[in-house]
Protein backbone atom coordinates (compact mmCIF):
# COMPACT_ATOMS: atom_id res chain seq x y z
CA UNK A 1 0.00 0.00 0.00
CA UNK A 2 2.47 2.61 -0.92
CA UNK A 3 1.26 5.79 -0.45
CA UNK A 4 -1.04 5.17 1.80
CA UNK A 5 -1.55 5.10 6.14
CA UNK A 6 -3.07 2.05 7.28
CA UNK A 7 -6.50 1.29 8.66
CA UNK A 8 -7.38 1.05 12.38
CA UNK A 9 -9.35 -2.24 12.78
CA UNK A 10 -11.70 -1.98 15.28
CA UNK A 11 -13.59 -5.80 16.86
CA UNK A 12 -16.03 -4.37 19.73
CA UNK A 13 -19.90 -4.41 21.18
CA UNK A 14 -22.11 -2.29 19.09
CA UNK A 15 -21.54 0.57 20.78
CA UNK A 16 -18.04 0.95 20.44
CA UNK A 17 -17.93 0.09 16.95
CA UNK A 18 -20.56 2.52 16.34
CA UNK A 19 -18.54 5.42 17.82
CA UNK A 20 -15.40 4.39 15.64
CA UNK A 21 -17.86 4.27 12.61
CA UNK A 22 -18.92 7.48 13.17
CA UNK A 23 -15.59 8.80 13.74
CA UNK A 24 -14.13 7.91 10.73
CA UNK A 25 -12.97 4.57 10.70
CA UNK A 26 -14.66 1.98 8.44
CA UNK A 27 -13.17 1.25 5.60
CA UNK A 28 -13.55 -1.71 3.13
CA UNK A 29 -10.50 -3.41 0.99
CA UNK A 30 -10.12 -3.70 -2.58
CA UNK A 31 -11.88 -7.33 -1.64
CA UNK A 32 -14.54 -5.79 0.14
CA UNK A 33 -14.46 -6.99 3.64
CA UNK A 34 -14.95 -4.22 6.36
CA UNK A 35 -12.06 -3.55 8.91
CA UNK A 36 -14.89 -3.86 11.96
CA UNK A 37 -16.92 -6.15 13.60
CA UNK A 38 -19.70 -5.86 15.45
CA UNK A 39 -19.73 -8.54 18.57
CA UNK A 40 -23.10 -9.43 19.54
CA UNK A 41 -24.57 -12.41 21.73
CA UNK A 42 -25.40 -14.77 18.62
CA UNK A 43 -21.69 -14.25 17.37
CA UNK A 44 -19.61 -17.28 17.45
CA UNK A 45 -16.45 -17.90 18.57
CA UNK A 46 -15.04 -19.01 15.84
CA UNK A 47 -16.19 -15.97 13.75
CA UNK A 48 -14.23 -13.54 16.13
CA UNK A 49 -11.30 -15.78 16.05
CA UNK A 50 -11.19 -15.86 12.19
CA UNK A 51 -12.08 -12.09 11.80
CA UNK A 52 -9.20 -11.46 14.28
CA UNK A 53 -6.67 -13.59 12.62
CA UNK A 54 -8.30 -12.21 9.19
CA UNK A 55 -7.03 -8.90 10.39
CA UNK A 56 -3.78 -9.64 11.20
CA UNK A 57 -2.88 -10.95 8.11
CA UNK A 58 -4.24 -8.19 6.57
CA UNK A 59 -1.43 -5.26 4.90
CA UNK A 60 -3.48 -2.12 4.92
CA UNK A 61 -4.39 -2.57 8.64
CA UNK A 62 -2.32 -1.26 11.26
CA UNK A 63 -3.84 -1.00 14.34
CA UNK A 64 -6.47 -3.41 15.73
CA UNK A 65 -9.11 -2.18 18.69
CA UNK A 66 -10.32 -4.89 20.44
CA UNK A 67 -12.96 -4.52 23.36
CA UNK A 68 -11.07 -6.03 26.49
CA UNK A 69 -14.17 -8.41 27.67
CA UNK A 70 -13.65 -9.86 23.55
CA UNK A 71 -9.99 -10.25 23.92
CA UNK A 72 -10.61 -12.57 26.87
CA UNK A 73 -12.69 -15.27 24.73
CA UNK A 74 -9.96 -15.34 21.82
CA UNK A 75 -6.78 -14.71 24.73
CA UNK A 76 -4.77 -17.48 23.09
CA UNK A 77 -5.15 -16.12 20.11
CA UNK A 78 -3.71 -12.58 20.94
CA UNK A 79 -1.24 -14.20 23.13
CA UNK A 80 0.16 -16.03 19.76
CA UNK A 81 0.60 -12.48 18.32
CA UNK A 82 4.55 -11.68 18.30
CA UNK A 83 4.89 -8.81 15.53
CA UNK A 84 4.71 -5.20 16.29
CA UNK A 85 2.11 -4.59 13.29
CA UNK A 86 -0.46 -4.71 13.31
CA UNK A 87 -0.48 -3.15 16.79
CA UNK A 88 -3.04 -4.52 19.17
CA UNK A 89 -4.51 -2.68 21.84
CA UNK A 90 -7.26 -3.49 24.19
CA UNK A 91 -10.16 -0.97 25.08
CA UNK A 92 -13.01 -0.82 27.62
CA UNK A 93 -16.60 -1.09 26.39
CA UNK A 94 -19.84 1.09 27.76
CA UNK A 95 -20.53 -2.41 30.04
CA UNK A 96 -16.79 -3.77 30.97
CA UNK A 97 -14.17 -1.34 32.40
CA UNK A 98 -10.42 -1.98 31.69
CA UNK A 99 -8.13 -3.65 33.71
CA UNK A 100 -4.82 -3.49 33.14
CA UNK A 101 -4.14 -6.82 34.61
CA UNK A 102 -5.80 -9.11 31.95
CA UNK A 103 -4.12 -7.25 29.23
CA UNK A 104 -1.05 -9.82 28.13
CA UNK A 105 -0.02 -7.14 25.67
CA UNK A 106 0.73 -4.54 28.25
CA UNK A 107 2.16 -7.22 30.32
CA UNK A 108 4.44 -8.09 27.87
CA UNK A 109 5.30 -4.34 26.79
CA UNK A 110 6.31 -3.68 31.08
CA UNK A 111 8.61 -6.49 30.38
CA UNK A 112 10.46 -4.54 28.09
CA UNK A 113 11.50 -2.47 30.33
CA UNK A 114 12.97 -1.58 33.96
CA UNK A 115 12.57 1.09 36.05
CA UNK A 116 15.60 2.67 35.69
CA UNK A 117 14.70 2.41 31.74
CA UNK A 118 11.93 5.25 32.14
CA UNK A 119 13.83 7.82 34.11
Amino acid sequence: MAGRGKLIAVLGDEDTVTGFLLGGVGELNKHRKPNFLVVEKDTSLTEIEETFRSFLNREDIGIILINQFIAELIRHVLDGHTRSLPAVLEIPSKEHPYDATKDSILRRARGMFTAEDLR
